[in-house]
């Protein structure tokens, strides 16, 4: 008959302690709510005056203004970051075109010269 009293006594206890651990935070959640909120008075929060107002739709741009060049898409980019190859086909310097364009520069620097 004792151990059936020690049984519920314990089971007592812990009821007794769950809910006053569930009472400690609720109150903390509570504690906490009132301050923030009170942190977030609109009271002292600065109010828009009629001239403010004013001031703010004179400094839209004017009907007639011009209106800002659309940036052009880039076709790759990733290939600008340099991050992966460019996939355009770009046709390869050849060693004969480059020796041509060389001889050219050549032949228009002496034609200045002389």
């Amino acid at each position: 008959m004792k151990q059936m009293q020690q049984e519920s006594a314990q089971a007592m206890q812990r009821v007794r302690v769950g809910l006053t651990g569930l009472m400690v935070v609720l109150v903390m959640i509570f504690v906490g709510s009132m301050i923030y909120a009170s942190a977030n008075k609109d009271a002292g929060a600065p109010t828009i005056t009629d001239a403010q107002l004013e001031t703010v739709a004179n400094l839209t741009a004017p009907e007639n203004a011009i209106e800002p060049v659309a940036k052009k898409q880039p076709e790759e980019p990733l290939a600008e970051l340099g991050v992966a190859p460019s996939a355009s086909t770009v046709e390869p310097a050849s060693a004969n075109k480059i020796a041509a364009q060389i001889q050219a520069e050549k032949q228009k620097d002496s034609s200045k010269v002389h």
